[in-house]
């Protein structure tokens, strides 16, 4: 396999490495200013729903239903246009990743007008679960599509596994995804004392340099990338 379709691969696992943290960091966002409620990990939210329906206090069937319907949503949505795309693809990544950078702009927009405390605007409450919820959806379905195992920039329950059973393929990329997915919320909650719409300022610029960097990356065809990328995994 050519050489450049290898470091291809490399540079797209570090892309993910970075969208990882971007999902920390949103997650810490909604959870501690929106209500309990997750928008980018939707088993946590799954779980919150069910809180939320036995009558826990806390939990919202509402808020989490909303950050649910949204996900589903971004997702079926950028799948569908994935599998349209076929040798547009590439293209098509930088440009979904573009969109979620816009998306928790605009979720920071919202958030900044509403001031402080969002659970007492309902609006822009749940216009912010809806805009970022969608982000997260349009970002995963995106991924999925580029069949990398080792790096998932929204779940980290199978890596956790992987490495603790010692089958993840590269145990440094899975564990700098917990890292990094720790880091993100860690920097999310410590911005949270500012302002929640600098957490989404800062996850959307990220994002908005990811988009930047997979434009840059060479054209190649994506199961030469997955291709070379696996065989760097086993050597």
């Amino acid at each position: 396999m050519a050489p450049v379709a290898a470091q291809t691969g490399q540079l797209l696992a570090r892309l993910l490495l970075v969208l990882t943290a971007v999902t920390g960091m949103v997650d810490a966002a909604s959870y501690l200013a929106l209500g309990h409620v997750f928008t980018a990990n939707m088993t946590g939210n799954v779980v919150l729903l069910a809180f939320a329906a036995a009558g826990a206090n806390g939990p919202s069937v509402s808020r989490s239903g909303a950050a649910l319907a949204a996900f589903a949503l971004g997702a079926s949505m950028a799948g569908r246009i994935a599998a349209r795309a076929d040798d547009s693809r590439h293209k098509w990544t930088g440009i979904a990743f573009g969109i979620e950078a816009g998306l928790l702009w605009a979720s920071m927009a919202v958030v900044f007008v509403a001031g402080a405390d969002l659970t007492h605007h309902f609006a822009s409450l749940y216009g912010t679960i809806a805009l970022t919820g969608l982000a997260m959806g349009i970002r995963y379905a995106t991924v999925l599509e580029l069949q990398l195992p080792e790096v998932n920039p929204s779940v980290l329950t199978g890596t956790i596994a992987m490495l603790a059973s010692g089958t993840h393929p590269r145990w440094t990329r899975g564990a700098a995804a917990v890292a990094m997915m720790f880091a993100g919320a860690a920097v999310g909650t410590y911005l949270l004392r500012h302002s929640a719409a600098a957490v989404f300022g800062l996850a959307g610029g990220i994002s908005a340099a990811c988009a930047l960097a997979w434009f840059g990356l060479p054209r190649l065809h994506f199961a030469r990338v997955v291709k070379a990328q696996n065989r760097v995994s086993r050597d």
